[in-house]
């Protein structure tokens, strides 16, 4: 049964959220079509581009993606307490390089003289935007509308691109952002276009990887939410370190080759235990959407969201307390 976004997307509850948006029928967001030879690749680029863009303007940090032939995966952070800090000025400049704004709000960025009841009505315009750039709604509408209009423009057609609005599940504490996050950046390799994660074109871990590989380059890119360092404040920062999670991505994509199938190496990454994860069971996980539907994390986490959204069962309860027993 369909559920209201309100009821899946909730901050209060988690302010992780991993999204999904396919396409219609046979229509291509990237890829060949073999039917008539033609190349979809370079729109690939135009997912990555318009996700930089969103993430310079809303207050939602991207964790993870990965750009598929007719479908993309994205992790999202909502990053509430940054958008508390901006001023009107900052929300205003932010939501115009988006969408032109009313008149009033045309006149206040032109420097005109308003009257106080003019400005009451900016601060409530204000009040609006900063509700939508923390709103993974308005961050995936901008994000799907644009590559809609791109691709229809070069298709030379009209009508629907996406088959429906985007699914979302929630992701309820580190461990599912942990498995979620390296289910997203394996997706190439579950698909057998790429075999190691540093050849994964178009997904965050190669983009974290390039950026470790080049001497003058910053470790961690700032289009993508960083992991966490010694020193710093962990709510600034994914919760696991980089090495950590590039060594655990490079052992499952390992794990669930083909060539690999049902091997579990005694070199499993020593974050499966401290998070206390079952590594058979995370080999599994590895084909994420058949275990978990609206959200994902330890049972208790589970139960306790189920409770929250007015439900008595989730999809992924047993998965779960098998994948993460200690729950």
């Amino acid at each position: 049964m369909t559920r209201a976004r309100s009821t899946l997307i909730d901050p209060g509850s988690t302010p992780y959220y991993h999204c999904v948006a396919r396409c219609v029928r046979r229509a291509f967001l990237c890829g060949e079509d073999h039917l008539t030879g033609k190349s979809f690749e370079h729109r690939r680029q135009w997912v990555v581009d318009r996700l930089e863009k969103l993430v310079s303007i809303f207050a939602i940090e991207v964790c993870a993606y990965a750009v598929m032939s007719n479908h993309y995966h994205v992790v999202l952070h909502i990053n509430s307490r940054e958008v508390e800090g901006w001023s009107r000025d900052e929300i205003l400049k932010r939501w115009t390089l988006l969408f032109t704004g009313p008149l009033l709000v045309q006149r206040y960025l032109s420097g005109h003289n308003l009257s106080s009841s003019e400005l009451r009505r900016v601060d409530e315009y204000v009040e609006e935007y900063r509700l939508r750039l923390t709103s993974i709604s308005w961050f995936m509408r901008c994000l799907n509308e644009h590559l809609a209009r791109e691709a229809n423009r070069e298709d030379g057609c009209k009508g629907r691109f996406w088959e429906g609005r985007f699914k979302s599940q929630a992701l309820l504490d580190e461990a599912a952002i942990l498995t979620c996050m390296a289910y997203v950046d394996l997706n190439p390799i579950r698909a057998s276009l790429a075999k190691t994660p540093e050849r994964s074109d178009f997904t965050s871990i190669q983009k974290r990887i390039e950026h470790i590989s080049k001497p003058n380059e910053r470790k961690q890119p700032l289009e993508l939410k960083a992991f966490r360092h010694q020193g710093q404040n962990p709510e600034q920062a994914l919760p696991y370190i980089l090495h950590d999670y590039l060594e655990l991505v490079d052992w499952s994509g390992r794990a669930v080759r083909q060539d690999k199938k049902g091997s579990i190496p005694e070199s499993a990454p020593p974050i499966l235990a401290r998070l206390e994860i079952d590594s058979d069971e995370w080999l599994k996980t590895m084909s994420w959407n058949n275990r978990f539907y609206r959200a994902a994390g330890r049972l208790k986490a589970m139960k306790a969201y189920a409770i929250s959204t007015g439900q008595h069962w989730l999809q992924g309860f047993q998965a779960c307390s098998r994948l993460f027993p200690s729950g």
